[in-house]
């Protein structure tokens, strides 16, 4: 289970370091095999590989009305390994996608990750906080 926030540098040639705490639950999990893919929000997924896996299969079999996340999620899909020096190399045209830089964010999102750019998070989670908690929400509890 992945939780917590990490901020990040992506380095000159589009790497950023996965933190040792996660690195070692991904090397054991899936041998630091990553997909990495666009969100709706403006960022991107980071999913352990067998999770991405089963996961596509259900993004496959939505219906023709969901073409365009289809399109989003499984055209935008990429993937990766984490390489000896524990860092992940993210292809240009997700980090043009998500207007990443250089100060990053990763989340964990107990299965899988979400990488920002942390100036475009701070602006969503601004964004966020100013609107009432969606329905399916209402019953939680803080």
């Amino acid at each position: 289970m992945f939780q917590g926030a990490s901020q990040l540098t992506l380095d000159g040639k589009g790497r950023v370091s996965v933190p040792s705490r996660h690195r070692d639950v991904l090397t054991a999990q899936c041998e630091g095999r990553l997909t990495l893919t666009r969100h709706p929000d403006g960022c991107l997924l980071v999913y352990p590989r067998p999770v991405w896996e089963a996961r596509r299969e259900k993004i496959a079999t939505l219906p023709y009305s969901a073409r365009a996340l289809q399109r989003l999620l499984l055209g935008s899909a990429a993937d990766t390994e984490i390489d000896s020096a524990g860092r992940v190399l993210v292809p240009s045209e997700l980090r043009a996608a998500a207007a990443l830089e250089r100060d990053v964010m990763l989340l964990g999102m107990a299965t899988h990750f979400e990488l920002w750019d942390l100036a475009r998070l701070a602006q969503h989670e601004q964004s966020q906080l100013g609107q009432a908690l969606p329905e399916s929400a209402a019953s939680f509890s803080f």
